[in-house]
């Protein structure tokens, strides 16, 4: 999508220092972070939300998981907490699927 500034900020349209990057996701550091900790970790593919995830893209959710806990054994995190904000109900604010890795070690 032509207006998602994660599908900028994966395509490297809009410049980002990734922590990590593959060739199905992107990590990088929040712009407004809400603990010592607080990575983003976005899938290259444009996909709303959860509620938008199709049967073909579980192994994009999954990959998701996976690098979280590679990104926080990396960082040596003694603890960290995974979240997913699902529709504006939720408190998604932008709308591509994205997981956030937060914790209180930095």
């Amino acid at each position: 999508m032509s207006d998602c500034i994660f599908c900028k900020i994966s395509s490297g349209v809009v410049p980002t220092d990734f922590i990590y990057e593959d060739d199905t996701v992107v990590c990088f550091k929040d712009l407004y972070p809400k603990a010592s900790t607080h990575l983003l970790i976005v899938p290259k593919k444009h996909i709303d939300s959860i509620m938008h995830l199709e049967e073909r893209d579980e192994n994009i959710a999954g990959h998701m998981i996976k690098v979280a806990k590679d990104v926080a054994k990396k960082k040596e995190l003694k603890g960290y907490k995974l979240q997913i904000n699902v529709g504006k109900d939720g408190g998604q604010e932008i709308f591509h699927i994205h997981l956030h890795l937060m914790s209180k070690f930095s």
